[in-house]
């Protein structure tokens, strides 16, 4: 596959919620906020930030403790602590009328940012984390135990085959991964302290569940969901819950796509986001 052209954005640091994070800032107008996914950071948005810029003004994160940005020992990056830090964040830039777009755990991160929250105009969350997919489950319990995190700590930041086995069953088509993601992914993967910030993470992640079944019906921003139909790490299936409980909500699957739509099929996403900040109903 040939890699889409990626146009320059603005990278700088910022302060969120007390902590020091890498930003990536581009184009003008009304704001949209760009949450990545677990392991991601803002690289994982790099085939869609130029194209959403021509329409909106660009923030896209590394959330403290992941992509480029640091974490103190101890800092919890759990969902529930990241939205209060987004939420001083926005408050801090007098942002309003936010669009956010979201992916798997940055997706149930949104949900908790827009609840109640009348800043958040609208949603498109990508295979968001959700109190009801039984993806995974087994795989955090592991990971947040005492035998899983010595394996995390020993294994996430040395082994590049990790990371690309990884990454490849993110797609439903590895011939999809575009050159350089999975040297890009790699490379964020080996931070020093990015394991201990995993685990913490994976350690909150039974309470922020429950907080966040609470605080999926007070979202009253529209919501576009999008899924892939081969997604192997938030069930597909789960979306039926989530449009129940979400007041203003509609479903996009995309047939043949894994859990990075936005990298797998770009212009597809790109298109369906636009369409949606442009008449969100």
């Amino acid at each position: 596959m040939v890699a889409p052209t990626i146009h320059e954005s603005s990278a700088s640091w910022t302060e969120i919620g007390g902590q020091q994070a890498h930003l990536e800032r581009a184009g003008s107008g009304a704001p949209l906020l760009m949450l990545h996914g677990l392991l991601g950071g803002s690289f994982c948005w790099r085939f869609n930030i130029p194209v959403l810029a021509t329409k909106r003004s660009i923030y896209a994160p590394d959330l403290p403790g992941m992509g480029l940005s640091p974490a103190s020992r101890g800092t919890d990056c759990g969902m529930r602590a990241q939205a209060e830090r987004l939420k001083r964040f926005i408050e801090s830039r007098d942002l309003d009328q936010i669009d956010v777009v979201a992916s798997s755990w940055g997706g149930g991160l949104a949900m908790l940012l827009a609840s109640g929250n009348e800043r958040v105009r609208s949603l498109v969350l990508v295979a968001p984390v959700n109190p009801w997919s039984e993806f995974g489950r087994s795989r955090v319990r592991f990971c947040a135990s005492r035998l899983g995190s010595l394996l995390v700590h020993a294994g996430l930041p040395l082994s590049r085959k990790i990371h690309d086995v990884g990454v490849k069953r993110m797609y439903g088509d590895p011939l999809c991964i575009a050159s350089g993601t999975l040297e890009g992914y790699s490379e964020r993967l080996k931070r020093r302290g990015l394991a201990s910030n995993l685990i913490n993470t994976l350690r909150n992640w039974q309470a922020d569940m429950a907080v966040l079944r609470e605080a999926i019906p007070r979202v009253q921003a529209p919501t576009l969901l999008v899924w892939g139909s081969l997604d192997g790490a938030v069930d597909p299936r789960s979306a039926d819950s989530l449009m129940m409980s979400l007041r203003n909500c509609q479903v996009k699957f995309l047939p043949g796509i894994g859990h990075l739509p936005f990298e797998e099929s770009p212009e597809v996403f790109n298109r369906l986001v636009l369409d949606f900040i442009d008449h969100p109903g």
